[in-house]
């Protein structure tokens, strides 16, 4: 049996990206990041609060803030998103399409909104 000929199945080449596909590895990617952010942030307030807030006032700080306020966002909105499919609904590819779109922007729109409502309140 010769195998040369016979094209890999789904190839690079020939599968086009989806939304979902696309939000769905983000989805993990961005659990696992809030995974390690969680438990960073929280061993670095059980050992040193001062570091902390030294690391909040720097560019990067503020860039690290930033990001874990769209990711958190990001997770929120696609979970909400993962719990509708789960009831039934949502499986259409329009339908999938506009909720995909939601969750990008919406999570943008929250973490800029998250991050302006912590920075007056501190």
């Amino acid at each position: 049996m010769d195998n040369k000929n016979k094209p890999l199945s789904p190839h690079i080449q020939v599968y086009s990206w989806h939304i979902s596909s696309l939000l769905s590895i983000t989805h993990r990617i961005v659990g696992i990041i809030n995974f390690f952010a969680i438990i960073l942030i929280s061993s670095i307030l059980i050992f040193n609060i001062q570091s902390l807030q030294i690391l909040f006032q720097s560019f990067f700080g503020k860039f690290l803030i930033i990001s874990l306020c769209w990711s958190f966002s990001f997770q929120i909105l696609n979970e909400i998103r993962h719990l509708a499919w789960d009831i039934g609904y949502g499986f259409d590819l329009k339908v999938s399409k506009i909720t995909g779109i939601i969750a990008i922007v919406g999570s943008f729109i929250l973490a800029i909104l998250f991050y302006t409502l912590g920075r007056n309140i501190i």
